[in-house]
């Protein structure tokens, strides 16, 4: 475990030390994991360009709003499959399952959001991916090991399903829910292929499109290359540096869900 983790942790102490290097040694790539010639201006030229707050402020907003669609429909879902008077329940279970066979495929999803109006819009990443199979089978699979007292209970005391399951339900499913935010929440901040497939305008890009356009296409389609030209930096310190800020949030927020992880996981997945 030692070893796998310092293998993890090795990239980002490269990409660390290149950026906190002195322009000389980044661009003849020299550096190790221990910076050659200490400077911290890299961080502040960064954090100075617009399409950076513009692209961390678009990433936060699909990935927050993102995780509170997927865990309101995926939930909602999961529990009305879990009750004993949803007609044909089994049969859209197995409908779900399905989808884990046969995904959509890209042409018809991309006829859909564009039909839809979606085109070029923040909610064509964020609605796509909101349903997931994989999360309704964890969250129901919890949902069945709530006690069916409680349910009985609740409607002698006069609750309806909407009483249950936002009164009851949820509040007992806290570590399942966590665990699916916790996966949603890397999934969303990580995906940059429905960006580059339904946004058209640079103003909508998230940081990772920013990011992939920057090592792939040099910053040729982000507006870098004249700010790279015209400071100090070279395009190894500006590309180690960015990587570090768009990996950061999400490196803050994991250990934030992981004490609900494994409890949520486990739960979620063993019993039937």
């Amino acid at each position: 475990m030692t070893v796998t983790s310092l293998s993890m942790i090795a990239p980002l102490i490269h990409l660390l030390a290149v950026s906190l290097s002195l322009p000389e040694y980044a661009n003849a790539k020299l550096v190790g994991l221990w910076p050659k010639g200490m400077q911290f201006n890299v961080y502040g030229s960064i954090f100075a360009l617009d399409d950076i707050w513009r692209a961390m402020g678009v990433s936060i907003y699909i990935t927050v709003i993102g995780t509170i669609v997927t865990l309101l429909l995926c939930s909602l879902l999961a529990y009305t499959l879990t009750r004993p008077m949803m007609p044909a329940r089994k049969i859209i279970m197995k409908l779900i399952v399905v989808t884990f066979v046969f995904p959509v495929p890209l042409i018809p999803s991309y006829l859909l959001v564009k039909q839809l109006g979606m085109i070029n819009s923040l909610w064509s990443l964020i609605i796509p991916g909101a349903m997931s199979a994989f999360y309704v089978l964890i969250i129901r699979t919890f949902f069945q090991g709530v006690p069916g007292e409680l349910f009985e209970a609740a409607k002698i005391d006069g609750c309806g399903e909407q009483r249950i399951y936002t009164r009851i339900v949820l509040p007992l499913s806290l570590p399942v829910l966590a665990t699916i935010t916790l996966f949603h929440t890397v999934s969303q901040w990580n995906s940059y292929f429905s960006a580059t497939i339904y946004i058209r305008s640079r103003e909508l890009y998230p940081l990772q499109v920013l990011l992939r356009n920057l090592i792939v296409d040099n910053g040729a389609n982000t507006g870098m290359s004249d700010f790279q030209l015209s400071t100090q930096f070279t395009p190894e310190m500006m590309k180690a540096g960015i990587v570090l800020v768009a990996t950061l949030p999400i490196l803050i927020v994991y250990p934030l869900l992981q004490k609900h992880f494994v409890k949520g996981a486990m739960l979620g997945s063993v019993k039937e």
